[in-house]
């Protein structure tokens, strides 16, 4: 029976699909742990496959390949540390999220996920069967409690691997970057520790998969929770953890204590490292983006070049008769202090021609949004010209709050392969911006300082489609959308609960409106990054066609009159 155990935590970065890229990583890590005498080297959930792979796990053939590739790399750690890793699994006939212990160049023993979360962006009950609960695994004298991921969120496995006599709790996992996520993981990683008087160590992954962004923080905690091993985020990292068997039980030793960044500084990683693995794992050589002089694509310049370097952004300034010369301004100069390309596209002949081509159409009618939604799609395809001229990635600038009110533009400014600020209201925009400008993040390949005017982040908001328009001639005060929108969208709440708040009911009731028949446009726009509980997309999933209004009961009559039509597209 040993006293004495060290377990490397491989925080790593895979990526869905890249089987033997993945395992390669994870060589690299066992050699390192191998190096430093760990036992055992614990990687996170469904590391083979990456995580998540959704209906990837479907194709039998892909399962084959994760079973054969776990079955070689067994032969290939068999002459160091075991290795206690993530895979997708067959066993009598049903597919299982598996935690694989490789030990003497075999796969020695596996259990499997019990608790399946369907719910948000999980849907792994339509792809993997659940697992009993576990027991615990024999290893080197000593009774390790493994779990994948949500086995930890209920108290069952938990219970259950305590009653069967485990003695250190190992939870691995695929868990996504939220805000105050960290905070919540360890909180409940505590109370399985209470309940079991067990410590625990939990391993994640780190990287970006499409919406979802993963930011590490593997950490380790004593049996009384104390917090004895912190690993970074937002980066992959070895970290070895020393264990010793006390007359009370295992303890973990103090070790790495990483730092952690504050809500601006995790929100500015988390896109920053979604779009640099978006643009990687997609092989992509580079992005452009339309630099208007605005905030919102300010901000969206300034993370692409802090993620891939400026020489892989190419900006494009495309005035037209109601772009002010304080707007040509403000993107030369967010270009010049990022260091990256800016070449100017003037739209005003392409606007001529397409009066010419549609007057005949139009004889008769006024201008009206119908003209300022062809600047925006003229510059949409302006851009999506030069993507597929050169395969630079066009990323979208838009932000929650205009998403959420549907003041975009289909196949205009929501044209795009990707977009950073999907997740971000306005007002966290401005916050973001300020605190860019005075701080620059370690492992940013940005500049220092400032990195866009502050006349950006000072002027009123404006789409320039007609002249001296601005943001608010159409919607709320950002700072009243902005608090509607969250108590509509991420808190659910009714609209007496928001106008208790101080809000003007009448304009509750018209951003709920508003929200709601936008949802056709959400359903076209480009995957973002996800840093709220509630994204939109698999985290919001509401019907195009929904004539549902909150009216209370004793108004009910009201409810029957039609509703007023539907605003015009923009």
């Amino acid at each position: 029976m040993t006293d004495q155990l060290a377990i490397a935590i491989a925080q790593l970065n895979p990526s869905v699909g890249d089987i033997a890229t993945n395992l390669g990583r994870l060589k690299d890590a066992w050699a390192e742990a191998k190096s430093a005498g760990a036992d055992l080297v614990v990687a996170s959930e469904l590391f083979v496959a990456g995580y998540p792979p959704e209906d990837l796990v479907l194709k039998p053939v892909f399962i084959e390949a994760c079973e054969a590739a776990v079955r070689g790399f067994a032969k290939e750690v068999a002459d160091g540390p075991a290795v206690l890793l993530g895979t997708p699994w067959r066993q009598d006939g049903k597919l299982y999220n598996a935690a694989a212990l490789l030990m003497g160049g075999e796969v020695a023993v596996l259990r499997f996920k019990h608790d399946l979360p369907n719910y948000g962006v999980f849907d792994e009950k339509r792809v993997f069967a659940a697992g009993p609960c576990p027991g615990p695994i024999a290893f080197k004298g000593v009774r390790l409690g493994v779990m994948v991921c949500e086995d930890m969120w209920s108290p069952d496995s938990a219970e259950t691997l305590q009653e069967s006599g485990a003695e250190l709790l190992i939870v691995i996992n695929g868990s996504p970057y939220e805000l105050d996520k960290h905070e919540e993981r360890l909180k409940l990683a505590r109370i399985r520790v209470t309940e079991s008087e067990l410590p625990l160590l939990y391993v994640n992954q780190v990287g970006g998969q499409d919406e979802l962004v993963f930011d590490g923080g593997s950490f380790a905690l004593a049996a009384d929770g104390a917090l004895r091993i912190q690993a970074p985020e937002w980066r992959s990292a070895m970290v070895m953890t020393h264990w010793r068997r006390e007359a009370q039980g295992w303890t973990v030793e103090p070790g790495l204590q990483a730092e952690r960044g504050d809500t601006l500084a995790s929100i500015y990683h988390a896109m920053v490292l979604g779009l640099a693995d978006y643009v990687r794992k997609n092989n992509f050589p580079g992005i452009v983006l339309g630099l208007s002089g605005g905030i919102d694509s300010a901000l969206t310049a300034a993370v692409a070049v802090d993620a891939l370097g400026a020489d892989r952004v190419h900006c494009v300034m495309m005035p037209s008769p109601y772009t002010s010369t304080e707007s040509l301004e403000d993107a030369a100069a967010c270009a010049n202090l990022l260091s990256c390309e800016l070449r100017s596209i003037d739209i005003g002949p392409a606007m001529k021609a397409y009066d010419a081509l549609l007057k005949p159409s139009f004889a008769g009618k006024d201008a009206d949004i119908t003209e300022e939604n062809i600047q925006s799609r003229i510059r949409g395809m302006t851009l999506m010209a030069l993507s597929n001229k050169f395969g630079w990635m066009v990323v979208s600038t838009g932000n929650k709050s205009e998403m959420s009110a549907g003041y975009a533009t289909l196949y205009g400014d929501m044209c795009g392969g990707f977009s950073v600020l999907k997740d971000v209201y306005k007002m966290t925009v401005f916050e973001l911006s300020r605190f860019r400008n005075a701080r620059r993040l370690n492992g940013m390949l940005g500049p220092s300082g400032e990195v866009m005017p502050q006349r950006v982040i000072d002027k009123p908001p404006s789409a320039e489609l007609k002249p001296n328009q601005k943001d608010e001639d159409s919607l709320p005060l950002y700072k009243v959308l902005d608090d509607i929108l969250e108590c509509l969208i991420e808190h659910e709440m009714a609209v007496p609960d928001i106008v208790a708040r101080g809000h003007d009911e009448a304009t509750v009731r018209r951003i709920w409106r508003m929200l709601d028949r936008a949802e056709y446009k959400r359903r076209q726009a480009p995957p973002g990054v996800k840093l709220t509980r509630r994204a939109f997309g698999r985290d919001r999933r509401y019907p195009i066609t929904n004539l549902f209004q909150d009216v209370p009961v004793a108004n009910a009559d009201s409810a029957k009159s039609p509703r007023a039509p539907a605003p015009q597209e923009s």
